[in-house]
């Protein structure tokens, strides 16, 4: 994946997009991202980027913006995470959905259809973005899928050059 046009943010839309985030994450990344330099960023496969300092820490899904793995390693946010157990780690890494039987911790606030931060138990390091398939409270004890990966470590969006 190659970036074929990238261009400043407006004041206007960059404001849209950090009250976004505040919404979803709270003060703190809307704080990390104050005073950088936000710009848009466009690839030859039709996927939208914000860059932050001319880094991709956020990616448009459905028209709507968070955090690529890089943006959550650097970010940080504290909300909209599934935790894995150690053995899932590797499967969630090349691009495995998440099963509900090896989740071990919800952030209770996860409904249908919201964009997550899958970590793992021992490091909390993202490893996955991923869309819950069912609420919070359905996540975790159940069986069969519980978050469907978008965006993985090693795959076109990791390895996207800017």
């Amino acid at each position: 994946m190659r970036i074929k046009a990238r261009h400043h943010l407006r004041e206007d839309a960059a404001k849209k997009i950090l009250e976004n985030l505040k919404a979803n994450f709270g003060e703190s990344i809307e704080a990390e991202l104050a005073g950088k330099t936000l710009e848009v960023a466009e690839t030859d496969e039709d996927q939208e980027f914000i860059l932050v300092n001319g880094e991709p820490l956020l990616f448009s899904v459905n028209d709507t913006y968070f955090p690529t793995i890089r943006g959550a390693l650097k970010l940080r946010p504290k909300r909209k995470r599934v935790v894995i157990d150690m053995g899932a780690v590797k499967f969630v890494a090349k691009g495995a959905d998440i099963m509900s039987p090896g989740i071990v911790d919800v952030d209770t606030s996860i409904r249908k259809g919201d964009l997550v931060i899958v970590c793992d138990e021992v490091h909390g390091k993202p490893l996955a973005i991923g869309k819950a398939l069912v609420n919070a409270d359905a996540m975790m004890g159940n069986r069969g899928k519980a978050v469907k990966s978008i965006h993985y470590i090693g795959d076109r969006i990791w390895k996207m050059e800017v």
